[in-house]
């Protein structure tokens, strides 16, 4: 039985690394004594061992212990033998290519499907989608396939943003850029806004958090959906 949580972002303004999600946290992680960091997304350049540093002090609050996937003589036995993961965000295309030719993708995949629960922010909740062709990451990397875990029956847009009125020029918004998506391919899309979070239990999917996400699919028009159970 799955048990994962897909978070749009780590960190709401003003606020502290993970701070938001702690009372998830504790749900999600209970009795677990130590957890698996998965750091190949790499916010704004910063090391593998800086980025488990700042994961470990969030998830001391909870009394769980952090150890990076980099750390381990063999990443794929770690993630065979993990009691929990953390996959923190990032640039995507960083993190599908470090997955991909490491070969953890499908490890990481089936050992999620067996129960092991999961925490994704952002780029970590991008890897939980069908592919992770709806990212917003800067292609700084090229990686051997766009493919990911398909864990939910969606793509994810984290960060989602809602056009500003009265402001001139935002460039292409979300929207649009999703709609682009649709004209190649028709996987659903859910735009998730700061702040919100996607639940999975077994097979039921609820959106959690204070706000409505936006659904796209192809050839509809999107619609908003309340907190509570997807589809």
């Amino acid at each position: 039985m799955k048990h994962i949580v897909l978070a749009s972002t780590s960190t709401l303004p003003g606020g502290e690394y993970l701070a938001y999600l702690q009372p998830v946290i504790q749900k999600l992680f209970e009795g677990i004594r130590e957890i698996i960091f998965i750091p190949y997304a790499r916010p704004g350049g910063i090391s593998h061992d800086d980025y488990t540093a700042r994961a470990a002090s969030a998830f001391a609050g909870a009394g769980i212990a952090v150890k990076g996937l980099h750390t381990f003589a063999s990443p794929v036995e770690a993630l065979h033998q993990a009691e929990g993961f953390f996959t923190g965000g990032g640039n995507t295309f960083l993190l599908v290519k470090q997955l991909h030719e490491q070969q953890l993708m499908d490890v990481l995949k089936t050992a999620v499907e067996k129960g092991t629960p999961y925490l994704g922010a952002s780029a970590g909740s991008n890897i939980a989608g069908i592919n992770m062709q709806t990212t917003n990451d800067m292609p700084i990397v090229y990686p051997p396939s766009f493919v990911t875990m398909g864990l939910v029956p969606f793509n994810l847009n984290p960060h989602y943003l809602d056009p500003v009125p009265g402001l001139l020029h935002m460039g292409e918004t979300r929207e649009t850029r999703i709609r682009e998506f649709h004209t190649q391919q028709e996987i659903p899309v859910i735009g998730l806004r700061e702040g919100s979070w996607i639940e999975v239990n077994g097979n039921t999917m609820s959106l959690r958090g204070p706000l409505r996400a936006r659904i796209f699919r192809a050839g509809e028009e999107p619609v908003e959906q309340e907190p509570g159970p997807l589809f």
